[in-house]
């Protein structure tokens, strides 16, 4: 993780990061300064950011917006104090209403992000500044620590392309914290088509299978906001193992990018996951990224305990086979 470090200090009202890259500086000033790259990793894991508005200049504004997993909408708006690039950059950093107007009774701060070059590429110091301890305090207590280090240790993904970044190295499973675990896979083909091969029936039949000797015996997918959706799968061929399903409802749908929907196992009292779909596209290629969250790390432990990663992989490699390469 490129993150190294994010401290408070009270005294000096002060929320600091550093984080060391494998980049050029100009290459991380790039992505700190095209709303598009931003977009990409501003956001923590189940908040992405939309950028609205983006005027790199002295006394210019950036209007943005986070969607929560269940379709809230948090604004925020940058006022841009200095630019020095490839250097440093100054922002005043808002909260902000869906009009963009300033939020007067939500904190504001001055964030400061510097780029340095080193041996090896580059280094960020992100300072933010706060008015008052009582403004940090609300800060923390909202979760900016820790929402802007998952934010932060996203931008790798940006610098490499996604190509290098993901292409071969299969499923990726990481374990964010004791209740996100986050899946990534590269499909080389085109965003599209794998937002199809989730949604649509007929293709999910053909790929999403899990291991050889399994198939989907049922798949009903109403994929709009509010639909529900229902997937059992069967053993084929005297393959051992039980007839086992999940269903679950749509709480966002947006094509071809974005979707989050619940996920319980049929015929238990387990409790849900919430699993947030989100894809994005280069170069012909489409990063699959999938942020699970689970009720808590008990649940969690065991499901990864299943195998779930090696059947997410099985299932991939078949979409990528079948469908994308057919």
């Amino acid at each position: 993780m490129p993150v190294t470090a994010v401290t408070t200090d009270p005294e000096a009202l002060t929320m600091t990061l550093t984080a060391e890259f494998d980049a050029p500086q100009e290459r991380l000033w790039e992505a700190f300064t095209d709303p598009r790259q931003l977009e990409r990793f501003w956001g923590p894991p189940g908040y992405p950011a939309t950028f609205t508005a983006f005027d790199p200049v002295v006394g210019g504004h950036a209007k943005y917006h986070m969607t929560s997993p269940q379709g809230e909408k948090f604004y925020a708006t940058w006022e841009f104090l200095e630019i020095d690039g490839p250097r440093s950059l100054s922002v005043l950093d808002s909260f902000a209403d869906e009009n963009g107007a300033v939020r007067e009774e939500m904190p504001t701060s001055r964030m400061t992000i510097t780029f340095e070059p080193t041996a090896t590429g580059s280094r960020l110091e992100s300072i933010t500044r706060f008015t008052s301890a009582e403004a940090l305090q609300q800060s923390i207590d909202m979760g900016m620590v820790e929402g802007t280090e998952m934010a932060f240790n996203q931008v790798d993904r940006v610098l490499q392309g996604l190509r290098d970044y993901a292409a071969g190295k299969g499923t990726q499973t990481e374990l964010l914290d004791d209740t996100h675990v986050r899946i990534t896979r590269l499909i080389d083909g085109p965003i599209d088509l794998v937002w199809r091969a989730h949604q649509e029936p007929e293709l999910l039949k053909q790929w999403m299978l899990g291991p050889d000797g399994w198939r989907l015996d049922v798949c009903e997918v109403d994929p709009s906001v509010g639909g529900r959706y229902r997937y059992e799968w069967a053993p084929v061929d005297g393959a051992e193992g039980e007839r086992f399903g999940f269903d679950g409802e749509t709480l966002l749908s947006e094509a071809p990018r974005r979707a989050v929907t619940t996920e319980h196992m049929t015929g238990t009292d387990f409790p849900s996951t919430l699993n947030d779909l989100n894809l994005d596209e280069e170069d012909g290629a489409t990063l699959i990224t999938l942020l699970i969250e689970y009720p808590d790390k008990e649940t969690r432990d065991m499901v990864l305990a299943t195998g779930m990663t090696d059947g997410m992989e099985a299932s991939y490699a078949r979409l990528e086979r079948e469908l994308v390469s057919a």
